[in-house]
């Protein structure tokens, strides 16, 4: 059965250096509090994250999985100066064009992109999809507190509407105020564990996601498609509540919370997230797992749910293994597997 991962990381180390030099280093340091895992041999976390060549390859052919499309991880260039952003996207999305040029049959791209400069931002999603077949782009969250539903991001859209792409909206941490309101106060890598992967980016990519759509994004580009990972991140409980909680003629919206998450989402199975288990090896909570990805197919419908590892972060085995384990029919599971994200990503 051929595999493809959607949500697949990688990082280029100059715009982690950016980061510092601009002060702006709190995703970092909070990933680092959070003490997940260990760094590898170039005291680069997690291991792997900076290779595009062969142990990825390896990792890929151990694992079971045939492609990967490939995504800057948290910090991106999104929250940097565009002085420096622009240069520092266009790096990175040309060190994933030159991996793809390598391994033609293993790698697609998502492109990263300089947000603080829409236009700059949209002009690189077009550069990346018309010379190099990028298949979308991949915004790591809110911008320095800034959402996506702020109509001067917009020019993005647009783009990814014209070109026929869909946007991965992943997590980055909570705005500092929310950090402090409701994630402090624990011990350090627990408050950091709550803020981040155990709960803070969950429930802001799911609150995101309803801005987006409460903002009239997709009023305004009602054929843009947005891919939210883990689970369906949050949306799968604030769906049915939030449906009924603003109605049409409330918000003025063309269509209902509902059809919204329906027709312009997607979502992404995962387990074995943050080297929860040892390499290769199911985690023991998967069942967790598996009731997470019932409610998310229950909101959005199986033919909007895509594979992702989360790679390196995430234990390419284990998801690998999940999916064949899932108790589903092999339509279902072949849809998830291949067949829905070669449609949405015309692959």
């Amino acid at each position: 059965m051929k595999v493809i991962g959607i949500e697949e990381h990688y990082k280029l180390p100059a715009i982690g250096e950016e980061h510092h030099k601009e002060g702006q280093d709190s995703a970092t340091a909070l990933l680092k509090a959070a003490g997940y895992g260990s760094p590898g041999a170039e005291g680069e976390w997690p291991p792997g994250i900076n290779d595009l060549g062969e142990g990825r390859i390896a990792a890929m052919d151990a694992a079971g999985v045939d492609m990967q499309i490939l995504s800057h991880s948290v910090p991106g260039p999104e929250t940097l100066d565009p002085a420096a952003a622009v240069e520092l996207a266009r790096r990175a999305n040309d060190a994933v064009a030159a991996a793809i040029g390598q391994y033609p049959d293993r790698f697609r791209g998502f492109a990263t992109l300089p947000m603080r400069d829409p236009a700059a931002a949209a002009a690189e999603l077009e550069r990346t999809v018309r010379d190099h077949g990028f298949v979308g782009a991949l915004i790591n969250g809110h911008v320095n507190g800034r959402y996506l539903d702020d109509t001067f991001f917009w020019p993005v859209f647009e783009s990814a509407e014209t070109l026929g792409v869909p946007i991965f909206l992943h997590p980055t941490i909570p705005p500092r105020p929310v950090i402090d309101a409701y994630y402090a106060g624990f011990d350090p890598k627990v408050s950091a564990r709550l803020a981040g992967a155990g709960v803070g980016w969950h429930i802001d990519t799911g609150v995101h996601c309803l801005r987006l759509i409460l903002g009239g994004v997709f009023d305004r580009f009602p054929r843009l498609q947005v891919i939210v990972g883990h689970h369906f991140e949050a949306l799968s409980w604030m769906g049915w509540r939030t449906d009924y909680s603003f109605p049409t003629e409330q918000t003025g919206l063309k269509r209902t919370v509902k059809e919204y998450l329906r027709e312009n989402f997607y979502g992404g199975i995962l387990a074995g997230d943050f080297f929860t288990q040892e390499p290769g090896t199911m985690d023991p909570s998967w069942s967790l797992s598996f009731n997470a990805y019932l409610a998310m197919v229950n909101v959005i419908g199986i033919d909007r749910v895509v594979f992702t590892a989360d790679y390196p972060y995430g234990n390419i085995g284990a998801c690998r293994q999940f999916l064949d384990r899932m108790p589903i029919g092999e339509d279902d599971r072949e849809k998830i597997a291949h067949r829905n994200a070669e449609r949405l990503l015309r692959l």
